[in-house]
């Protein structure tokens, strides 16, 4: 027996196709791009726990979870809370923070090989970083 079922992607296709004047490849990265699979790619809209919804409303099972980060779900009712709780205090300083210092000390205490840790905003500040490290 022969599974037929076409699954909708109009709103996915009208989102790809206008992302590609933005984008190149109308992704932000090429893993999303879907050229191997055929179509368009999906457009997300929501999450909920171990589920996607995409902009034509098809469901999905998130076998992803956002390549890691997600462990517990999609909108999970704690995090969501901490977070809201966080960003209400304000969203980016630029300087050192308690925050920082606690996730700092959660990854040294949890990965024994370790010793100090420095986090940075971009790719290129990270490489500068390494390259400082190894000239030293």
């Amino acid at each position: 027996m022969e599974l037929t079922s076409k699954i909708q992607r109009t709103n996915s296709e009208a989102l790809f196709n206008e992302a590609k004047q933005y984008f190149p490849g109308g992704v932000n990265s090429p893993v999303r791009a879907f050229k191997s699979v055929s179509g368009p790619p999906l457009f997300i809209k929501e999450g909920q726990g171990c589920r996607i919804i995409d902009e034509d409303d098809n469901q999905y099972i998130d076998f992803c979870c956002s390549w890691g980060p997600l462990i517990l779900g999609h909108n999970n009712p704690g995090i969501r809370e901490l977070v809201v709780e966080t960003v209400a205090k304000g969203t980016s300083f630029g300087t050192p923070n308690r925050l920082g210092n606690q996730l700092g000390k959660l990854i040294i205490e949890h990965n024994r090989y370790i010793e100090k840790i420095r986090f940075v905003s971009s790719g290129t500040e990270a490489v500068m970083s390494a390259i400082r490290l190894a000239r030293g």
